[in-house]
């Protein structure tokens, strides 16, 4: 199969609760679009057997680990790659297991749509609108609600109906972008692929048509320029002139451009120092370049001798993001051990690395009436806003603006084991101090 020349990447994240139809979807899409290789044929279909299933089990299709095979459960966050004449897509299968919810915020951290399926014969659960409001706080440009199983019970339109008032009237509360809703059956295929017979009433398009369809988001290089340091390179001195003045003669900043161009010529400023120049050449993996767009891995050599080091972030004069000691931030809770004020954690972001002192916790948010709750900790798969005291200056942009360089993880000094997914709304002031910038209003 041939795909266009042009065809975009789209990057989708599923979700939902346990035993909802996810990792059967991925499975229908993978085996309709003839993506699987014969290994993993034969493998799913031994397991199938052991299982006494009859056929396959589309589902063991995004079962990466043994484990998953033989307990019948999604336990890690599953990527499958996958291409149609038309686009071409990473689809990332998550648990939806509540203990496993930190998993669905590291498959969505750097997805363009997320597909959140609902059983419908269940209707929306509460972990339906835990993966709404991550959805929400990812700022995913795209929703997709597959609500699933629909043979089972009996292809009702109210049922759907039902569904999508529901979930529709819970997100309108804290400013999620609109919901796409496709009523399907994963195991039978219906509304997956092709258009379903047994569902006149319903008039929009199967998901694989809709994920082909769906507007890419804007390219990142359409926001500032950003490179963080990841090394110095040393300055060749054989490739300068007699006077030291080679472009290869002076020390190369290697990293890889989160966002933005950068041009030959162009004025930037090396942050959180503040130190002037200007680019005198880049270098990318396919040579030396007058241009760099986000995504490149590039090395850019300046005019000037500028102190810098790893972390350090390079930027265009006049487009610059935030310095500051001190954040606001949401975080996703993913350690077993509490997060309470005055702990210690090291945070990275971006190749910046520093300590992170919890200096406030404002609120756990309650995902089911979706109150600020006043808490004196965050346990496992809360979420929830608090102020960060850094050990030194950050050089960042809030998340809405700039995934890459609004995000950041902690992590425990003694266990070096990730505990939280942070997202940055803004410096420490006593105005933003608590606030969500996609405002989630309490209830009433």
């Amino acid at each position: 199969m041939s795909v266009s020349a042009d065809a975009g990447l789209l990057r989708v994240a599923t979700a939902g609760s346990v035993d909802d139809g996810k990792s059967t979807l991925i499975g229908r899409l993978l085996w309709d679009a003839k993506a699987i290789l014969e290994d993993q044929v034969a493998a799913v279909t031994h397991a199938s057997e052991a299982r006494g299933h009859d056929g396959v089990n589309l589902a063991m299709l995004t079962d990466g680990l043994r484990a998953e095979r033989d307990q019948g459960i999604t336990i890690d966050v599953a990527y499958r790659y996958f291409a149609t004449p038309r686009r071409r897509f990473v689809l990332t299968d998550t648990p939806g297991h509540f203990e496993y919810t930190r998993n669905m915020v590291t498959g969505a951290s750097n997805a363009d749509l997320a597909v959140i399926l609902v059983d419908a014969c269940n209707g929306v659960l509460e972990q339906t609108r835990r993966h709404a409001v991550i959805a929400s706080m990812l700022h995913l440009p795209h929703v997709v609600v597959a609500v699933n199983k629909m043979d089972l019970v009996g292809w009702d339109e109210s049922v759907f109906t039902a569904v999508c008032q529901e979930l529709t009237a819970f997100v309108n509360r804290f400013d999620e972008p609109s919901l796409t809703f496709i009523p399907m059956s994963a195991k039978l295929g219906d509304n997956v692929v092709e258009p379903s017979d047994h569902m006149p009433w319903y008039s929009g398009p199967p998901l694989l048509q809709y994920l082909e369809e769906v507007p890419l988001p804007d390219p990142a290089h359409e926001l500032g320029a950003r490179l963080p340091v990841q090394w110095v390179v040393a300055p060749t001195p054989s490739a300068a002139d007699g006077n030291g003045n080679g472009a290869a003669g002076r020390p190369g900043l290697a990293g890889q451009l989160v966002a933005g161009i950068l041009r030959t010529g162009d004025e930037v400023v090396v942050l959180p120092g503040g130190a002037t120049s200007t680019i005198a050449s880049i270098d990318a993996l396919r040579g030396p370049v007058q241009e760099a767009v986000a995504g490149e891995a590039v090395t850019v050599r300046l005019v000037d001798p500028v102190a810098v080091g790893r972390g350090d972030m390079v930027c265009v004069k006049g487009d610059q993001p935030e310095v500051g000691d001190d954040l606001e931030a949401l975080v996703c809770w993913m350690g077993d051990r509490p997060l309470v004020v005055g702990s210690n954690y090291r945070l990275k972001q971006t190749s910046r690395w520093c300590t992170a002192e919890v200096d406030e916790l404002h609120y756990r948010l309650d995902i089911e009436t979706l109150e600020h709750v006043g808490a004196a900790a965050l346990g496992p798969n809360d979420i929830g806003s608090v102020s960060l005291r850094l050990s030194t200056d950050l050089v960042f942009d809030a998340y809405r603006a700039n995934r890459s360089t609004g995000s950041f993880i902690l992590v425990d000094q003694e266990s070096n084991v990730t505990v939280a997914a942070g997202m940055i709304v803004s410096r420490h002031t006593p105005e933003a101090a608590g606030r969500l910038d996609r405002p989630v209003p309490t209830a009433g």
